[in-house]
């Protein structure tokens, strides 16, 4: 099992989110975050002077069988790209365990398959 964790655009976030659906992939979190860019610069937008060092994003996770995860990046590259910087950067790792809570069952068994 490997956990997918992906920060992307909030522009981007509906359109991953329905690419992700119709790739029979029904369940992932997702929360807004805050983060620090390589970019510091002072824009002006509309008078008004504000810094660009802190960029709103969208984190996405997902916990799926080995077999799922290049075809879930492959989806979420696909989608969230736009080809600017601040794009974002998705991590995969590794997952030891999990459990059901109703169930008490562990192990990749708990996760659904594809329809």
């Amino acid at each position: 099992m490997k956990k997918i964790e992906a920060i992307i655009r909030k522009t981007r976030f509906e359109d991953v989110k329905e690419a992700l659906l119709q790739s029979d992939i029904d369940w992932f979190e997702y929360h807004n975050v805050h983060g620090i860019g390589q970019s510091r610069e002072e824009r002006i937008y509309r008078g008004v002077q504000y810094s660009t060092d802190v960029i709103e994003r969208v984190a996405l996770t997902i916990v799926c069988r080995d077999q799922f995860v290049q075809p879930t990046v492959d989806v979420i590259m696909r989608v969230a790209r736009t080809g600017e910087i601040g794009d974002g950067r998705i991590f995969v790792s590794e997952m030891i365990d999990t459990w059901s809570i109703r169930t008490g069952e562990h192990g990749d068994t708990v996760l659904r398959d594809k329809k």
